[in-house]
Parts: C-alpha cells; structure tokens; sequence
C-alpha cells in the first residue's frame, strides 16, 4: 500500500532549479536511502514532503491518519527545557487527551443524564486510547530510551541548550523513536553520533517494522539499513533495487551505456549534417538531403548531465613547527565540573592523532583548551614554538546572511574576486552556490565554505572537530586524500574509522580518560 506519493514535484530557489518533474513513491514497510551531493536537495524533498516547504509545482499526497517522525538537521530546541522535557514532548497529544478527560470530568458534575451519557462515551474513549499507549508508564519509557541513547548519563534534567551537537542529536533521535511514527525521516542521524551509538540506531532501523527514508552519507551505515535507493541527481529522482553497493554497480553500468549511445549518436549526426551540407545545393541530390535533414529534425537527441565539479582540497602550509606542537601536564578539563582526569599528553611534530569515545566525554573541550580558547580546570598545557594553526569547528558560527564570496573575502581581504571565485570552485561548488547566501546552502556546502578558508591559510597544525558531518562520498574521500598528503601535524575528532583509517598514526581512546560514565 502507497503511503506516500509525489507527483510532478518541481521546485528551485530564485533561478536555481532543485527539482524538475520529479515523482517518488513510498510503500508500506520500505527502508529506502536517499543518497546524492551536496546540495542536490534532499532535505529540501523531505522538507517539502512535511509541509515545511511549498513546491512551485507538483502533488505530495499522504494516506488519511500517517503520523510522520522527521529528525531534521536543523533542529532547534528551546532554553530551559531539560532533556527529560524534550522527551516527554513526544507525548504531548497523549497529556492534551488527559487534559480534556479532566475537563469532562468537571462537566459531568452539571450534566443531564442525556449529556452525561455522551460525556461517558467520551470519556471511556480516550481512557482506552490513553491505556493503549502506555500513558500511565511514560516516566519509565522515558528512562528506558534515556539509557539507550546514553542520555541519562548526561543527567535528565540537564538544560538542552547546554549540550553538545551529540548530544543534542541523542534527544531529538529519542524523542522521534519515543513518538513511534508510522514513518521515520531522518536527515544525517549519523552525525554527532559515536560508534556505540551508531550501532544501536542501525539494529534498530533494521529491526524497524515500519517505513523509512534516510538520508546519510555514512556509506557502511547505508549498506547495513536500506532495501531501496533513491538517488538524486541533475534535478532528477531515480530508483534503484538494493543498497548503496548494488545502486553503485547499476549507476556506473547506465553511465556507461548512456555514454557509448551518446558516442554513436554524435557520430551520426556528424555523417548526417556533413551530408546534407554537401548535397543539399545540387539538383541531383537535393531530395536525399532534405530526407536526412528530416531524420536529424525528428532525432531525440541524447543529452549527458553536465559533471558535478570535484572538490580539490590542498592545504597550504606554513614553515615547519618546532618539534613539540603541545604538552599537558596534569590537564583537568571542563567547565563547571572537571570532564577528564589529569592528562599528561604528548603531540610531536608529524603526529596525526584521532581523538575518540562516546559523545559528551570532553573531545571538542579538550581541543579548546589546547587551543585556550577555553580555560583548564587545572594543569598546564605548553604550545609549541612556530605554530600556525588552523581550526575547523563543528558547525558555522557567524553571520549566514552574506554571500559565500563575501565570506571568504572577509578572511581574505586581499584576493581579487576572481581568485575568490576559484578558491570556492576547487572546494566542489558551482557559480549559483557561490553567489548564494550561506545561510540557503545544505550543511554540505556550508562545510566546503568553511573548509575553503582552512585549505587557504597557511598552516603547520590542523585541529579538526569532526569535518566529515554533511560531506558527500566525494568530498569526504578528497579530504582523506588531502590530509593524508598534509606534512603537518593533525588533531582530529572522527567518529568513522573508515575515515581515518590509514590517516591516523595515533588514536587517543578519550573514554580512558574521561570522568563521566560511558
């Protein structure tokens, strides 16, 4: 049974089109993965089949009575709701219901008998849809999926706003899987999220009964949940039979077979218009021609989609640093309360070390305060001599309202807008996603924009918060290449192991160090 259908979907931002006919089917029970680069639109479509965004063109038609669950990546909560009120919220029709049965009770007490009658049968009915949903065991409900995702380690009264990008994601995966939709979106619920937990998602997205559509660029992660691959490309929606792995071998056959019929047919026009140029203008002839110019008239001529430019990334780099980039001597970190134990630690030039562990155990605080960006509870941590250092953060701080050429051109102030243009093209966008706004980019781009900056400052040191979260395969497989390539030294958060495996020469297990429960 067709749960959701998406007819003739056309939309686009100014004169930059996104869709352009596209349909999209989802049947009951479908765990599809809809893949493609940054920036062709995917949460775009799933923001457009919610309701959030109105097409320019085209039908979205749910069947009567779906609840729809979307872990969107932009998700904002609110001040002085705590962890434990956000998860409860997943609940809020059920507490309305219990509001109103309240309320009958009071108009009971002023009922007529005829009156009172109907107040019962309504009364009885939400009782039973309130039984039914374990309305009376809600708390507990709420531990259990706490102590899944790890959240009631962090403290279920902590404020939400207070948490990390982690972390923040755990409460909004919780409250969606608290809510139990008849379908689940998720937008790139792998970000954020370690390994533990990653793990419990995909047993239980493949345990999940339901439909889903996932959007993720997390390619092991995709190969072990979907049965059904959407891909999105040159404002196209195609469908393909298995996982990523299948859908991969399938695209590059048609790739191919489009490419070779496109060859022959090129070959033919070209015999075709040499022709009728020799031969229309003699008597003898003329007939002939004009029979070939109709043939190439009526021609349904093949078109090859333009190539997405590739990202180039090659990091500019500063004279050498002096032998030791940092040293910590019994360095507490934290804020409030200390996160670590005393950390004695090491980083020599060359080094390319990964920090790992559980989100919320001070990974992004302990790259803070080697930076001192951040003051240390106690301890000392000694830089190093000639460092040039450079920071990518977990998400874009700052104002999103300027252009992306305005962006950079603030970092670099003194770049001709040509050389500006060209440095935002070698990081894989196009002329219309330079002009844009940042704050209108997918969270792909919004990292090239950013990754841009990196690759052009000079540096001998490279402190990366997670660089990979909304980066397409071919972006992610570049920054490997390009950091593998680095002679300087690199700090790096990553929860992929696919990453940085054969990147790292050392991995840092902070869960050894950490003070809180993982």
């Amino acid at each position: 049974m067709s749960i959701l259908n998406v007819v003739n979907l056309s939309h686009g931002f100014g004169d930059r089109a996104i869709f352009n006919n596209v349909s999209f089917r989802l049947l009951k029970g479908e765990h599809i993965g809809l893949i493609g680069a940054n920036g062709e639109g995917k949460s775009t479509f799933l923001n457009i089949v919610t309701g959030k965004l109105m097409p320019d063109d085209g039908k979205v038609e749910w069947s009567k009575n779906v609840r729809v669950g979307y872990l969107d990546q932009h998700s904002v909560l609110s001040k002085g709701m705590t962890i434990r009120d956000v998860l409860k919220s997943a609940f809020s029709y059920l507490f309305e219901l219990e509001t109103k049965m309240n309320d009958l009770c009071t108009q009971m007490a002023e009922a007529n008998d005829e009156e009172l009658v109907t107040i019962m049968e309504e009364f009885g009915s939400i009782q039973e849809t309130l039984d039914s949903h374990d309305f009376y065991i809600i708390d507990s409900k709420v531990e259990e999926i706490g102590r899944a995702l790890g959240l009631d380690d962090i403290g279920l009264d902590k404020d939400v706003t207070d948490l990390s990008g982690g972390q923040r994601t755990k409460v909004l995966l919780g409250k969606l899987l608290l809510e139990k939709p008849d379908i689940l979106l998720l937008d790139e619920p792998t970000n954020y999220l370690d390994v533990n937990h990653i793990e419990w998602l995909k047993r239980y997205l493949q345990e999940y009964e339901n439909a889903f559509i996932l959007i993720s660029h997390d390619i092991p992660f995709l190969n072990s949940v979907v049965n059904l691959i959407y891909h999105m490309e040159n404002q196209e929606l195609n469908r393909y039979v298995g996982d990523y792995d299948k859908f991969m071998e399938v695209y590059e056959v048609k790739k191919s077979q489009l490419e070779s019929a496109y060859k022959r047919q090129q070959q033919e026009i070209n015999e075709l218009q040499d022709f009728v140029a020799r031969n229309k203008a003699r008597v003898s002839t003329r007939n002939m021609a004009m029979s070939r110019q109709k043939k190439l008239d009526k021609m349904d001529v093949i078109e090859l989609a333009k190539e997405k430019p590739k990202p180039e990334f090659n990091f500019k780099e500063a004279r050498a640093a002096g032998r030791y980039i940092f040293e910590t001597k019994d360095l507490v970190i934290g804020y409030d309360e200390p996160l670590s134990k005393p950390l004695t630690l090491t980083m020599e030039r060359g080094d390319k070390v990964v920090l790992t562990g559980a989100n919320g155990i001070g990974k992004t605080t302990l790259l803070k305060s080697i930076l001192g960006m951040i003051p240390a509870i106690s301890g000392t941590v000694t830089l190093g001599d000639y460092l040039y250092k450079g920071y990518f953060e977990q998400e874009m701080t700052g104002d999103k309202n300027s252009t992306c050429i305005e962006e950079i051109w603030k970092e670099f102030p003194s770049l001709t807008q040509y050389e500006v243009r060209s440095a935002l093209a070698k990081c894989g966008l196009t002329t219309k996603h330079i002009e844009s706004l940042v704050r209108v980019l997918s969270g792909g781009e919004q990292a090239k924009v950013r990754l841009c900056k990196l690759i052009n400052t000079e540096t001998n040191v490279l402190l990366l918060d997670e660089p990979t979260n909304h980066l397409d395969v071919d972006a992610k497989t570049e920054l490997k290449r390009a950091l593998q390539a680095y002679k300087g030294s690199i700090l790096l958060i990553c929860h992929e192991p696919e990453f940085y495996d054969g990147l790292a020469t050392k991995v840092w297990d902070c869960s050894a160090w950490t003070t809180k429960m993982v």
